[in-house]
């Protein structure tokens, strides 16, 4: 199972204080990552505050354009995949999507992974792309998810429908990982047919991991029935994280973090915000390495955007390195998997 570290691109007043992020911590983040072992590092999709965070805040938060974030980042990294999660695809043009997403897969050698959805808030809509608002953005995510395979796959394309219009389109060059990994984001069942009939995985926002769990057999169930090979859906759990000395400490700093709010503001989604510490990394580092554990049987793939619970850039770093090192370490040692992480390389070999 691959690891994947959270960018807070669009993270501002949602889970993080405003301020937070300056620019370069970004690129320092991606860095940290690379060193750390991670495998990869995501960035979040946000374009107009939520009516919570306006509430909450006189000053509106920074949300900084996640591909080119993940560009940047590409440009000073070497091993390290870049996510999204995900990209909210209905509020952009898709056709600009996929030259955008192709630049960068084939500026950072392939390692681009772009998670697309409908995203939360149906107030970005109203502030953003208020010519669609009442319309099915599923129905909008699944016309752009069929369009942006067909350029990637054809030499020249023709498309006329509801939301985009296309003429004899030819997208060059290609990505330069072909099967592109094209993720589909979704906490409803929903988005597990999306994921086997138009995509190359699944990223779920937290679930009950017992939920989780039997969402993934059924995920791989589907793909087979499709005639697709099931292992070769990609499982990236959305989650976040909070590592304490003690499971009390650890459960004290995520109620005084902006996490609780914005979990609240996500109950209509259906999942139950007095759920989500047990079913998300919190806890001593013990507990989060039994939770791994559980993750892993239960048939992830990657944990993606792996979302740090903090109140200060110097916490989001010190975060970063304790699950790196107490829990993401432990995990592949105990599996036979190598070190990725910079001690590993300088020390010339895997542990």
């Amino acid at each position: 199972m691959k690891f994947g570290l959270g960018l807070p691109t669009g993270m501002e007043g949602l889970i993080n204080p405003i301020p937070f992020f300056d620019p370069s911590d970004f690129v320092r983040a991606g860095r940290r990552a690379e060193e750390l072992g991670y495998d990869s590092v995501w960035g979040n999709d946000h374009y107009a505050p939520q009516d919570y965070v306006r509430e909450q805040y006189e000053e509106p938060p920074s949300f900084y354009e996640v591909l080119s974030v993940l560009t940047a980042i590409g440009a000073v990294t070497e091993r390290i995949e870049l996510g999204t999660a995900v990209l909210v695809l209905p509020i952009r043009e898709v056709p600009h999507v996929a030259r955008q997403a192709a630049t960068v897969d084939q500026l950072t050698g392939g390692r681009l992974l772009l998670g697309v959805g409908i995203g939360a808030y149906r107030e970005e809509y109203q502030a953003f792309r208020p010519d669609i608002v009442g319309r099915n953005r599923g129905t909008i995510l699944e016309e752009g998810l069929h369009l942006m395979d067909r350029l990637y796959t054809e030499d020249e394309v023709s498309h006329d429908g509801p939301t985009y219009r296309v003429e004899n389109l030819s997208l060059h060059p290609k990505p330069k990982r072909l099967p592109f990994p094209l993720l589909v984001g979704g906490h409803q069942q929903r988005a597990i047919d999306r994921a086997v009939e138009l995509g190359s995985g699944w990223i779920p926002g937290w679930r009950p991991f017992d939920e989780l769990r039997e969402w993934i057999r059924t995920l791989r169930e589907r793909a087979g029935e499709a005639g697709r090979d099931p292992s070769s859906l990609i499982v990236a759990p959305q989650l976040s994280c909070l590592i304490g000395r003690t499971h009390e400490e650890a459960e004290r700093a995520y109620m005084e973090s902006g996490m609780v709010a914005h979990r609240i503001s996500l109950a209509k989604t259906g999942r139950d915000p007095s759920m989500a510490m047990d079913n998300n990394l919190v806890g001593s580092a013990e507990e989060v390495l039994e939770k791994v554990e559980l993750l892993h049987e239960a048939g992830a793939d990657h944990l993606a955007c792996i979302t740090l619970c903090v109140n200060s850039v110097e916490e989001y770093f010190e975060q970063a390195e304790i699950l790196a090192e107490r829990v993401i370490a432990p995990y592949r040692s105990a599996h036979g998997l190598p070190d990725l992480s910079q001690r590993a390389v300088a020390g010339g070999g895997a542990g």
